[in-house]
């Protein structure tokens, strides 16, 4: 007779039988296979996790889909959503829900600084962009579609931009120099020229019937570290069009449940497997979280991150490093567009401390960041807790829009420490906190001298104990 623990497996052996039978896919009894394909589905799926986790935040659950948000002022240090934020650009964001139909975008002429309009699909690829960099500092109209729209070009549009997802995130970054009185203001007239409208509008036609806004999964981190993943994993296919050159892969991961749509019950898998799939989750959040020199070399105490994000055509292939990315920070820029190293020791190898030392970082003037024309550089100070660092004269980061002193020479001396240098060099103070703290350089519009190869700071060297 079978006891109840025997009837149970017998169960559950059956009904992963029956999913088998109801499936083209031919899935696996091999725990070593089911272990290694869940570690290479999981570093796949890791960066659509995060940015699916995100969307969720930020537009599913207040209704803020093809809407854009904008930021008022620069971030400092009461901003906690995310670690070591920027404080150059005033932002504005805007997720897309293209599965009606697709969105046409209107932004206004940017001449007098830098601005990005940075598009970014579901797997997190940087697909394309608009701004002083990519199309110039005219205004500019243009369409954003999902990957099965099948229309023509509108009149009167200059470019369409074709995402592989039914969704998108557009983050919009415009310089503003805070030193220059009524700065900002002009800042906030830019953001009134975006406009955003359905394409049915934009042509005069009926729109087509809305999309269903119940259809989405309710997000939660456990499930997503668990062999749970797979459930959302399969949602997220099912909203793109899966590109050939993954065809494959994907059929591959078939074999533990994963596919576009595919209906996902864990408690249909036999434990052996789902032991050997969680068993690969972990050893992916171990690559994930542990990437080594494969986002970034370390040189003069400084991380001179790689190319860790960029456009399907950059990252193809590159799994481990897209997910090693979205962990480190979701929606960075392509390299050509902002080149970010950071500095988490100083020069002598030891961690930064304003309790206990000054520094300097100085330049020659052959040293200072190259540059392209309407680019610009800055470096931020983070504490511990990467974020941002109130100090008495509420300077945040400094750079070549603060108005530093240089030497007749054209060299630099920035003073970094948590007690002011003295009036006659707080110009070129970044202020340190009393404490554990951390900096990062950003230059938007790198030169092309700055990327081949990578352009490493000097060294920011102890220059005394603090007082």
């Amino acid at each position: 007779m079978l006891c109840r623990k025997h009837i149970a497996l017998l169960i559950i052996t059956l009904s992963f039988l029956s999913l088998l039978l109801s499936s083209e896919n031919e899935f696996t009894t091999d725990c070593d296979e089911a272990r290694e394909i869940a570690k290479q589905a999981y570093i796949f799926a890791y960066p659509m996790l995060e940015d699916f986790k995100t969307m969720t935040i930020q537009a599913i659950g207040p209704g803020l889909f093809n809407k854009f948000y904008n930021s008022r002022k620069l971030r400092g240090p009461d901003y906690k959503e995310v670690v070591r934020p920027n404080n150059d650009n005033i932002y504005s964001a805007l997720w897309l829900d293209l599965r009606s139909e697709p969105v046409v975008v209107s932004v206004p002429a940017v001449e007098d600084r830098y601005y990005s309009f940075q598009m970014i699909d579901m797997y997190t690829h940087n697909f394309a962009y608009v701004g002083t960099r990519a199309t110039g500092t005219g205004a500019r109209t243009f369409v954003i579609s999902g990957a099965f729209w099948q229309g023509s070009v509108p009149t009167g549009v200059d470019d369409v931009f074709r995402s592989e997802g039914n969704f998108v995130l557009c983050l919009v970054r415009i310089a503003v120099d805070m030193e220059v009185e009524g700065d900002l203001d002009k800042v906030l007239e830019i953001q009134k020229g975006h406009e955003i409208q359905p394409l049915s509008s934009y042509l005069g036609e009926e729109a087509p019937p809305a999309a269903d806004p119940t259809i989405f999964p309710t997000y939660d981190t456990t499930k997503a570290e668990s062999v749970e993943f797979i459930s959302y994993f399969n949602f997220l296919l099912g909203q793109l069009e899966v590109h050939p050159s993954e065809k494959e892969l994907i059929e591959q991961f078939g074999k533990i449940g994963i596919g576009p749509n595919l209906p996902f019950d864990f408690n249909s898998m036999p434990l052996g497997i789902r032991e050997a799939v969680e068993e690969g989750i972990k050893g992916a959040l171990e690559t994930i979280r542990n990437p080594g020199e494969m986002v970034g070399i370390s040189k003069n105490g400084w991380n001179l991150t790689k190319r860790i994000f960029g456009s399907r055509e950059e990252m193809q292939g590159k799994y481990e490093v897209r997910a090693a990315a979205a962990y480190l920070g979701l929606y960075g820029n392509s390299l050509e567009e902002a080149y970010c190293p950071n500095g988490l020791v100083d020069g002598d190898g030891d961690v930064y401390d304003g309790s206990k030392f000054k520094y300097v970082l100085s330049f020659d003037s052959d040293e200072l960041p190259p540059v392209e024309p309407k680019g610009f550089w800055s470096i931020t100070m983070y504490g511990e807790d990467q974020f941002l660092v109130a100090n008495e004269i509420n300077r945040y980061s400094i750079g070549d829009r603060t108005n530093m002193k240089y030497g007749e020479d054209g060299s630099l001396v920035i003073y970094i420490q948590h007690e002011s240098p003295g009036a006659d060099k707080e110009s070129n103070w970044l202020p340190a906190p009393d404490g554990i703290f951390s900096i990062s350089m950003r230059i938007y519009l790198p030169s092309e001298v700055a990327l081949n190869p990578l352009y490493c700071p000097p060294p920011v060297m102890k220059s005394g104990m603090a007082n």
